[in-house]
């Protein structure tokens, strides 16, 4: 098998930054370029960090270069944006969407994009809605496989806490015992099985759009390498 080249978005972020450090320890991968609008503070001899405006269209497409597989990991809170939705907006759909239009250019055979549990771009819900504009802005490009994982709560130390969300983690293993059958999606995972089922997705030799839920990211997780 040839080692792939893998375009990272999101490398700063809690399941971006886990993972970059599994893409950099895999050997199914030769190099991973993490485009960023800040520095990592990481060296690797696979590790090509670019440092850009993501607004700047030329830059950004130039960034993205040549490779096989694009990791969408971006996404961002209204606390963060302070209740700017077009902001928001910004970091959620354009960089996805651009990244996708861009890899699709320059020859990408796959691409890989965390959403969310429930996304649909005809609800109210502004988070729900572009969730779901997002995913269709992605699937519109001629991918050879585009898997859009959809967790529900995500378990993982955050840099920035939110207090709502660390309450929903304290309870939410109780009551997960009790979501069977059409609820099982609805569980909460860790951020380090939901990073290894984006790592090992692009090795299923699968063609089409993938819709990852709970029980396929944790079966995408325990593929052997």
């Amino acid at each position: 098998m040839q080692a792939k080249t893998a375009v990272l978005l999101g490398a700063t972020g809690l399941t971006g930054g886990y993972l970059l450090q599994l893409l950099l320890a895999d050997d199914r991968y030769e190099k991973v370029r993490a485009v960023v609008r800040k520095p990592l503070q990481q060296t690797h001899p696979k590790l090509e960090v670019k440092v850009i405006d993501f607004k700047n269209a030329a830059a950004f497409r130039e960034a993205i270069g040549s490779g096989d597989i694009i990791f969408s990991c971006v996404g961002t809170t209204m606390k963060n944006v302070k209740g700017d939705k077009a902001l928001y907006r910004q970091i959620d759909y354009d960089i996805a969407a651009d990244a996708a239009k861009y890899g699709a250019e320059n020859g990408f055979s796959q691409y890989l994009l965390i959403s969310a549990i429930g996304s649909n771009p005809s609800s109210s819900n502004f988070y729900v809605r572009l969730k779901g504009e997002v995913e269709n802005a992605v699937r519109s490009f001629p991918y050879k496989a585009i898997h859009i994982f959809q967790p529900s709560l995500l378990m993982g130390d955050r840099k920035e806490k939110r207090i709502a969300e660390k309450i929903f983690q304290a309870i939410m293993p109780l009551f997960a015992i009790l979501m069977i059958g059409g609820l099982q999606k609805y569980k909460p995972i860790h951020i380090d099985i939901l990073a290894k089922a984006m790592r090992n997705a692009p090795f299923i030799n699968e063609t089409g759009v993938h819709i990852e839920q709970y029980k396929d990211i944790i079966n995408l997780a325990n593929q052997q390498q």
